[in-house]
């Protein structure tokens, strides 16, 4: 009996895994779930998250992050999305090896509609509610053949090594490789010839076509912007000055190496050693106030970062474009737009400035809000025994648009188009209304230069890296935009003040920015120890007119036309500035940010002057909408297709006087053909 019993069992088992192994929950299952869910995570979060980020290093430069910070992020990214996700499916053990099942493959299937709309969002036409339920479809279909078949699953896990090839060439092939693992520090040094060496201040704004300062005359505009009028008068101006590339990470290291864009080369000291922070390091004393690229090596000058900064705010702001870059509608995902300056208060610096005796800066608490990086600067305009190199490169007026010409801040939504009708006009207008503060802080810079001594013997320059198009078909400054808007796109205003210069003149020169390294260089009696692209102004002119622009580096493009005109400027609506007593209610309209106006406090610094909302559907395009504040009219907007948003207007109150303490009203009045107002029910 024994014998028989023994003739009928199973055979040992001598290889492979032990069978719970297998079993739909047991440990090799769950291996499989993990890499299949780590591979269809790659392709939704890490690699689209990775490739943006890799292709913009000034993303990191901006945020003051060091290596240790950069490589954080990208564990973060790679990781955590797989274990949350993976540790979610686990806790589903708990109701059975079923709902375990289910689950894993509920999670394959919103994964794999995650990855649907962004292939969708750059294959087809589709876009929001469409591309959604497009999405859902397909994933609800690979789901189901994830579940039926087993090539969906082994794809899957095969994919799975996705992750760590995305992380390879962020780290070695993109871009920020070079901010994350940067070469040794070095560069070449300037040789000082005889003469003098006098302390040289910079100052480079940054999104400032010179047409935004131009009046109709083709010289500066000296109502709007009297201090920079006032800086014309007395200095060179290059009015006939280029930029050489639309986008900062290219048109910024060319200004400061003299060479033209060549490589798509990280805006980083390791990329370009040889630069002015090099050429004057020796000596000078380089006090760099850089923005959104790490030029000045750390043995020349230290930028450190503050708490706001590095990992916290890669995390935070990593976590944006994200929600970009998986949303079912068209979106430019480009990190540059969250380059906002923070304010002296935000950064916690104590007041280093008086406030100015201007009565246009009317509350004490406007000296905190100027940036912090401009504040920092200004309290280094010191005479020094060294020759100094004080050098500042301010995202002003630079987008996005937050200050009103007094230097008051108002709030906007992120997701505000720029472009198309009744979209790009306020843009121009917000643009503008922040170029009139920025007058403020170069008259603020002039006032501290005269009041140290530095003015009469410094040399100071003052320029914009770019410009920026609003026109309406071709705003921003892409190919298309140069193509069709190259006025404001490349030229950019310049002014190079010598020492002792007293009398301003006006020289109409082909100034490219490649031009800026030797001539400063030639003022300084520095000789440079690489050969640059650029000519300084001591030699003579060029003998042609064309411009080269650089909107990919390496690739050249000829630019023609001297210049450009200042756009004119749309006439006044006869409403603006009346006051209205009284009109019949007729219709109604939504005001999203209709309860900041309950209670106004202008003492904080900050107004509602921004007004965005919609109309109902039956209000035609093109409508005009009269905003009117405690009575006034200050402005006349029209309304516009439903953007992604849901807005059909959107309205800038530039006069911050019509603002008062407490609650104010805001009323919205149609305009009807004949000049009629009829009121608007707000809620």
């Amino acid at each position: 009996m024994a014998d028989r019993t023994l003739a009928t069992a199973a055979p040992p088992r001598t290889s492979g895994p032990p069978p719970e192994l297998d079993r739909p929950g047991g440990r090799r299952a769950e291996l499989r779930r993990l890499l299949e869910v780590a591979a269809l995570v790659g392709l939704v979060v890490t690699q689209p998250l990775l490739d943006v980020l890799g292709r913009s290093p000034d993303f990191f430069l901006f945020h003051r992050a060091d290596p240790g910070d950069v490589l954080l992020l990208v564990a973060l990214v790679t990781v955590l999305p797989t274990v949350a996700v993976g540790t979610l499916g686990l806790a589903t053990r708990l109701a059975g090896v079923r709902a375990r099942t289910l689950a894993h493959t509920a999670v394959v299937g919103l994964l794999l509609a995650a990855l649907a709309v962004q292939v969708g969002r750059h294959a087809t036409g589709l876009r929001g509610v469409p591309l959604l339920l497009a999405a859902g479809v397909l994933g609800a279909a690979g789901a189901a053949a994830h579940r039926r078949w087993r090539a969906p699953g082994r794809v899957l896990r095969v994919a799975a090594v996705g992750p760590p090839v995305f992380v390879a060439l962020f780290l070695f092939a993109s871009p920020a490789s070079a901010v994350v693992l940067p070469r040794a520090d070095g560069g070449a040094a300037g040789v000082a010839g005889p003469g003098e060496h006098p302390p040289v201040v910079m100052i480079v704004l940054d999104e400032l076509p010179l047409v935004s300062l131009l009046g109709p005359d083709g010289r500066i505009d000296a109502t709007r912007y009297p201090h920079f009028a006032e800086l014309a008068a007395g200095s060179t101006w290059y009015r006939n000055a280029t930029g050489v590339s639309g986008w900062t990470p290219y048109a910024l290291p060319a200004m400061l190496t003299g060479r033209y864009p060549a490589q798509p080369l990280a805006p980083h000291y390791s990329q370009y050693p040889d630069n002015l922070f090099t050429a004057l390091g020796g000596l000078y004393d380089v006090r760099a106030e850089e923005s959104i690229t790490r030029l000045c090596p750390p043995s020349r000058c230290d930028q450190p970062s503050s708490p706001e900064q590095g990992l916290k705010a890669l995390v935070r702001e990593s976590g944006r474009l994200l929600r970009q870059l998986v949303a079912p509608v068209d979106s430019r995902v480009d990190p540059q737009e969250s380059y906002r300056e923070r304010t002296a208060a935000e950064v916690g610096l104590d007041d280093a400035e008086p406030v100015p005796d201007d009565p246009k800066f009317r509350w004490d608490s406007l000296n905190d809000n100027q940036p912090a990086r401009f504040a920092g600067f200004l309290a280094g305009l010191r005479p020094t025994d060294r020759p100094a190199l004080h050098f500042l490169h301010l995202l002003m007026p630079h987008a996005p648009w937050a200050y009103l010409p007094s230097g008051a801040r108002y709030t906007a939504p992120e997701d505000l188009p720029n472009a198309g009708a009744g979209w790009a006009e306020l843009a121009r207008a917000r643009h503008l209304a922040q170029l009139r503060y920025t007058d403020r802080l170069v008259g603020e810079t002039l006032r501290t230069l005269r009041a140290t001594g530095l003015y009469d013997r410094a040399l100071l320059v003052l320029t914009a890296d770019h410009g920026v198009s609003f026109q309406r078909d071709w705003q921003g400054r892409g190919l298309d935009a140069i193509n069709h808007a190259a006025g404001e796109v490349a030229w950019v205003p310049t002014f190079v003040k010598t020492p002792h210069q007293r009398a301003g003149r006006v020289d109409d020169r082909n100034w490219e920015h490649v031009d800026l390294l030797p001539t400063i260089a030639d003022e300084v009696h520095v000789r440079i120890p690489w050969r640059v692209d650029g000519r300084s102004a001591r030699q003579a002119p060029r003998p042609h007119a064309e411009k080269v622009f650089y909107d990919r580096p390496g690739q050249p493009l000829t630019l023609r036309g001297g210049v450009p005109v200042r756009p004119p400027d749309p006439p006044a609506h006869p409403l603006v500035g009346t006051t209205v007593d009284a009109a019949p209610t007729e219709g109604r309209a939504r005001v999203a940010n209709l309860a900041a106006f309950r209670a106004v406090d202008p003492a904080a610094g900050e107004l509602p002057a921004l007004v965005w909302g919609t109309v109902p559907d039956e209000v035609p395009d093109g409508t005009l909408l009269a905003v009117a504040v405690n009575g006034t009219v200050a402005t006349v907007v029209p309304v516009v297709p439903r953007d992604e948003g849901g807005r059909r207007f959107a309205a800038l109150v530039g006069d911050d006087h019509l603002f008062r303490v407490g609650a104010n009203r805001l009323d919205l009045y149609r305009v009807a053909a004949h000049g009629g107002l009829r009121r608007l029910t707000l809620g």
